[in-house]
């Protein structure tokens, strides 16, 4: 697969897009986020964390249920998936996931440099061995 990065898509424009909806959420649905960035040594504070989490990780369960065709022993081949539903699922669980970086204080920069650290070093690991 040849990828063509689109100029347009932008990682700063998706994190201002969930700051925003959090910010919406807190005024019109009392309580359902804290005041933020949240203080990462206190019980509730990391209880909040860990369910946002968790509400990011069963959304990618989700997405697997599309996945109908994975099953190593099955004869059956199901070639039927719905991509747009995938993708559905995938974006609901990116946003748990922008959700918990911006309550607790990081930002579209701060993953990025994360990632790029990150990717330096798999990279490495792959190339000299791990």
């Amino acid at each position: 697969m040849h990828y063509v990065p689109n100029k347009e898509c932008n990682l700063s424009v998706m994190f201002e897009k969930r700051l925003s909806f959090i910010k919406l959420m807190q005024e019109l649905k009392q309580g359902s986020y804290p005041e933020f960035p949240l203080d990462m040594t206190d019980k509730k504070s990391q209880q909040f964390c860990r369910d946002l989490a968790l509400r990011g990780v069963e959304e990618m369960f989700e997405a697997l249920q599309h996945l109908k065709n994975w099953k190593p022993h099955r004869e059956t081949e199901i070639k039927e998936i719905n991509k747009e539903e995938f993708l559905e699922e995938i974006v609901d669980a990116i946003n748990y996931f922008f959700s918990l970086l911006i309550v607790t204080g990081f930002n579209d920069l701060d993953l990025y440099n994360a990632y790029i650290k990150k990717d330096d070093i798999i990279r490495d690991r792959l190339q000299n061995g791990y």
